[in-house]
């Protein structure tokens, strides 16, 4: 007769990496052995859903040269790894760090960006030069603003973009239209197939020379550098051997404000939604005023907050080891009082961010200061005046709570199947089964029936909240529009910047990292009026809210009946219930995390789809006057369906955070109900016979 494990516990004896591939042994060897039964679909659903692949995020955001690859290199000890930002080079593409579990080599696995997408973005640096003559010619007069250094930024980087893939040949081989040409894709015939690209070293060196020529741009002219492949690429990610601090977390580097291309800028949303944990890097001597580090952090704001589920935000000032030494003091002692300062002026710069502060609090918010070089040469400074070290257990904490928790998950799954299979091979009287069942079902009607009630106070808080954010919509979005379409000091390069707006839907991402988002400034007051009250709902933060605070109050109360003595002939068959629920209410608190960002970014997706029709005819606009005929459209548009669309925005969302009711309601009555049926009616016919374990 099978024995069972020991009832798991939430402590390191139960849920460390030791005791999980013997669980993983036995229920591999339990599945080999399952019967051909009605019950065998079942049993293989539940051992095939106690491993979960997931990791821990943590993005790192900051502009060129403020020194985001030599601090990744600092904190994972990999001096070599990620190039410096130097001669003007920057990273173009989303790069992920994580372990490599496989191997001891350096791997970089290169996905690239669909043929169709590349296709269409060279289409329209085509058309971006056919029409620059056409658009100089009719702006003549108006010549040197901000919006047209902001078109020369936007031509200046296709320009690079072609040149890249093509080399010195790329304006005739746009000219012929055989831009698609296999032959330009010798090297990387990857692309052409779909499929991605792995390259493999031995050392971090070796990868990181090879991996450059996909990752980075550089202003360096010479023809080697021109025949690189980063405009092709949508992420790369890269495993690296026998670092602890990775083996569930993963750093993602995450190149400014999103990205022009459509679907690297995809891409890159749904990165920074997933992330637990961000840090936005910038240099110390001007952390408190730079204003790139700001904006970066304002802008993803909507993302990682109420549309993502960021915890923590670290505001890392880099190159602390760069002072300017006072009379009478020591290096150290100097640098030691000026982080002090910074971090004071930082903090106080943090409470000033009104955007920001509507989905973060003072407790999510830290601010550190690093020195990389001095961390890794282990000169001047002590590892702990560098910060780095604090860096390290931050990402060692998060790896060890992540695993901790995803091998206590699979080992009280495990338990839960096993107890299944042993309760039903002991049998356990029909009686019993039957009064059992008959209190369970009576105690998920009464908990089905409360469920819904703070659900649906915190559903009617938001529609009221809607109401006022449609009302306040309806009366600003002629001045939002036109702030937008007749930006301060516009002029003549502001057509081109405005095109590519139209081009791309709405949405449009400058080489300097400007990010313009017709449809997010039209639905902003829609956002403005629930942030808060979002907020309360669904919080990123301790507090479980509404939603997960009434699936968490949901109990069959299995562990009573356990102790209950009548009980004792099915006590494996509740032990088995205990486990059910446990899981089911972890996976409802996953749906919820993950259709919260959904319905939130709904508002802005609604917008956006409203607006279709509009960017379609503006796109079609050409020759002389399109710039005013493209406002006229958009206006026109816009005044025709702003007393619906807002209207229209609310409706959905509404209609989503329904369809969140029902769905959690649902999966908890299928899930537990079929787990009730299964575990008092099952017998031994149908279960697995003699199992080693």
């Amino acid at each position: 007769m099978a024995s069972l494990p020991k009832k798991p516990r939430r402590d390191k004896e139960l849920t460390g990496e030791d005791v999980l591939p013997e669980v993983e042994k036995i229920m591999a060897s339990v599945e080999s052995r399952l019967p051909q039964t009605k019950l065998k679909d079942f049993l293989e659903k539940k051992i095939g859903g106690l491993k979960k692949e997931k990791r821990e995020l943590v993005g790192v955001f900051g502009h060129t040269g403020a020194g985001k690859s030599s601090l990744i290199n600092a904190v994972i000890g990999e001096k070599d790894l990620l190039p410096s930002g130097d001669l003007g080079a920057c990273t173009t593409v989303i790069i992920k760090v994580e372990a490599n579990k496989q191997n001891q080599n350096y791997e970089a696995e290169i996905e690239f960006i669909t043929k169709e997408d590349f296709k269409e973005h060279v289409q329209g640096c085509k058309k971006m030069f056919q029409n620059d003559a056409d658009d100089q010619e009719e702006n003549s007069d108006d010549s040197d603003d901000a919006d047209n250094i902001n078109h020369d930024d936007d031509k200046s980087q296709a320009v690079e973009e072609m040149s890249a893939v093509y080399g010195e040949q790329w304006k005739k081989i746009l000219d012929n239209n055989n831009f698609m040409d296999k032959k330009h894709f010798k090297k990387i015939p990857e692309f052409l197939k779909s499929k991605k690209k792995i390259l493999s070293f031995r050392t971090a060196e070796e990868l990181s020379a090879e991996l450059v020529k996909y990752t980075r741009s550089s202003s360096d002219e010479d023809e080697e550098v021109k025949r690189w492949f980063w405009p092709l690429v949508k992420c790369v990610t890269i495993r690296v051997p026998n670092n602890d601090l990775l083996q569930n977390v993963t750093l993602v580097d995450l190149p400014g404000n999103g990205d022009c291309n459509k679907g690297r800028d995809k891409m890159w949303k749904g990165v920074v939604q997933d992330c637990s944990t961000v840090w936005i890097v910038t240099e110390i001597k001007r952390a408190a005023s730079e204003e790139k580090a700001w904006e970066i952090l304002g802008s993803a704001s909507r993302y990682l907050g109420n549309g993502g589920q960021c915890k923590h935000i670290h505001f890392i000032c880099t190159h602390s080891d760069v002072i300017t030494l006072p009379k009478g003091q020591s290096v150290v002692e100097a640098i030691r009082v000026r982080n002090k300062k910074v971090k004071v002026k930082v903090m106080k710069k943090f409470g000033e961010q009104r955007m920001v502060k509507r989905h973060f609090s003072d407790e999510c918010f830290k601010v550190f200061t690093v020195s990389s070089t001095k961390f890794q040469d282990k000169e001047l400074l002590e590892p702990a005046d560098t910060e780095v070290p604090e860096l390290q257990k931050i990402l060692q904490k998060l790896n060890d709570n992540h695993s901790e928790t995803l091998n206590y998950w699979y080992v009280s799954g495990a338990y839960g199947i096993l107890s299944l299979i042993q309760g039903a091979r002991c049998g356990g009287g029909d009686t019993v089964k039957a009064k059992v069942k008959e209190v369970l079902t009576d105690k998920m009607k009464f908990g089905l029936q409360e469920v819904p009630k703070s659900m649906q106070e915190a559903t009617d808080a938001l529609e009221e909240c809607l109401k006022h954010g449609v009302e306040n919509s309806k009366s600003s979005c002629d001045d939002v529009l036109e702030s937008f379409l007749n930006p301060k000091g516009g002029g003549s390069g502001f057509h081109m910047t405005l095109k590519c707006v139209i081009d791309k839907y709405g949405v449009h991402t400058t080489r300097k990292g400007k990010h313009l988002n017709l449809n997010e400034d039209l639905a902003a007051k829609l956002m403005d009026s629930i942030d808060e009250e979002f907020r309360k709902t669904f919080p990123t933060e301790s507090n479980p809210g509404p939603f997960n605070g009434t699936i968490s109050s949901f109990s069959l109360d299995t562990g009573e009946l356990i102790q209950n003595r009548k009980y004792k002939d099915v006590e494996l068959q509740l032990e088995f219930l205990r486990t059910e629920e446990e899981k089911i209410k972890i996976e409802l608190q996953e749906t919820i995390r993950q259709r919260k960002k959904e319905m939130y970014s709904s508002l802005t997706t609604t917008i956006k789809e409203t607006m279709q029709t509009c960017y379609e005819d503006a796109q079609k606009c050409e020759g002389k006057g399109r710039l005013e005929n493209t406002r006229k459209i958009i206006r026109k548009h816009v005044d025709a369906n702003k007393n619906t669309m807002f209207e229209k925005a609310k409706d959905e969302m509404m209609s989503k955070l329904e369809n969140l009711k029902e769905e959690i309601l649902k999966k908890l009555n299928d899930t537990m109900k079929e787990s009730i049926e299964r575990a008092l009616n099952s017998d031994e016919q149908s279960l697995p016979g003699n199992v080693d374990v």
